[in-house]
């Protein structure tokens, strides 16, 4: 599951304390085996910690971006992290080349610091499925493909979201060459303005929710679902859905208990 700590009046920048994200992990942990974090500054560096202490596997990420100064302490955490022991997978960037925010060389060169510091962890990128057959050099250069996959961003109607899901997949498995694929996000929210044929609802978000685990558990498919809980300072990023991904509100409290 992907890791949401960020309460009310919170966004990118603010500082995590450790009581929220232990209070969120305590709700989530009966329910998922691992956590998938995007960061290693302003306290997210905490939550690998916390969750492995919990029983929970982690996918520890960094957040990269043209800011080449706050990279330089993404990274040393990272590694730091993962040196500690509570790092399971760890991920170097998230979209990067998606936002073009750096060059896919910017990008290797991070990649492969990572790699000479942390053997014996396997190393990968998260971006959009289709970055890695585009960029074979990124591909190359993971030991697991971290392959984002969103049919309603595409504007796929419900009705044929898990077979898109399933082509995005095997899109990325292709250009991974025989290498281990995971998904490292997908979801579907339950409100906000439709996206050409998506519509968010929710029925949608939890018919798209129960394929999406029938199908993992049927072909062994690793899904990071997206997201625990709802974070209402996405609607900036990307409009009145964005606060309406999580599987709990932002509150903790669980959207589909009575559906």
């Amino acid at each position: 599951m992907c890791f949401s700590s960020y309460s009310d009046g919170q966004q990118p920048g603010s500082l995590i304390s450790e009581e929220q994200i232990k209070a969120r992990i305590e709700i989530i942990k009966p329910y998922t085996k691992w956590v998938r974090t995007f960061s290693c500054t302003d306290g997210n560096e905490l939550i690998p910690e916390i969750a492995k202490a919990n029983g929970l596997k982690v996918m520890v990420g960094a957040w990269l971006s043209e800011n080449k100064k706050l990279n330089e302490i993404e990274i040393e955490n990272l590694i730091k992290v993962a040196k500690a022991g509570n790092a399971d997978m760890v991920a170097v960037g998230n979209e990067v080349l998606y936002r073009e925010e750096l060059s896919e060389e910017e990008l290797l060169d991070y990649i492969y610091r990572v790699k000479e510091q942390l053997p014996g962890i396997d190393v990968g990128y998260v971006d959009a499925y289709y970055e890695f057959g585009n960029r074979p050099a990124i591909a190359d250069a993971c030991d697991v493909i971290f392959a984002n996959c969103y049919p309603f961003w595409e504007g796929c109607h419900i009705d044929y979201s898990l077979l898109y899901m399933k082509n995005m997949y095997h899109s990325a498995l292709s250009a991974g060459k025989g290498k281990k694929v995971i998904i490292s996000e997908t979801g579907w929210p339950n409100r906000g303005s439709n996206f050409e044929g998506s519509e968010p609802s929710f029925e949608n978000a939890l018919r798209y929710f129960i394929n999406t685990q029938k199908w993992s558990k049927e072909e062994n498919i690793e899904v990071m679902y997206f997201s625990s809980f709802d974070e209402l300072w996405k609607v900036g990023d990307e409009g009145d859905v964005g606060a309406y991904w999580g599987i709990w509100d932002k509150d903790g409290n669980p959207k589909y208990s009575e559906m």
